[in-house]
């Protein structure tokens, strides 16, 4: 168990922003369903790098589609401006 933990805590992620969301993406955890391709194909693109590119969607349409991944291999954090 504790060496599964150790893994967890090693994933790799790659991070992409359109400057008010940021979107985490853990590639071992991604089970290719295209749900994320199919919700936003002007954000997804598989086939080029960099294969996500959040600018192309505002930050809500953003959010309702990282909530649908059925993997968990996508997640987010809002980005917030110092004050």
């Amino acid at each position: 168990m504790l060496n599964n933990i150790l893994n967890d805590l090693k994933m790799e992620t790659k991070k992409y922003s359109n400057g008010e969301v940021t979107i985490v993406w853990t590639p071992s955890k991604c089970i290719h369903s295209g749900v994320c391709v199919k919700l936003l194909p002007g954000v997804y693109h598989p086939k080029e790098r960099p294969w996500i590119t959040p600018q192309h969607a505002n930050t809500v349409e953003i959010i309702n589609q990282v909530n649908q991944c059925p993997s968990g291999a996508l997640s987010f954090y809002l980005n917030h401006e110092p004050l």
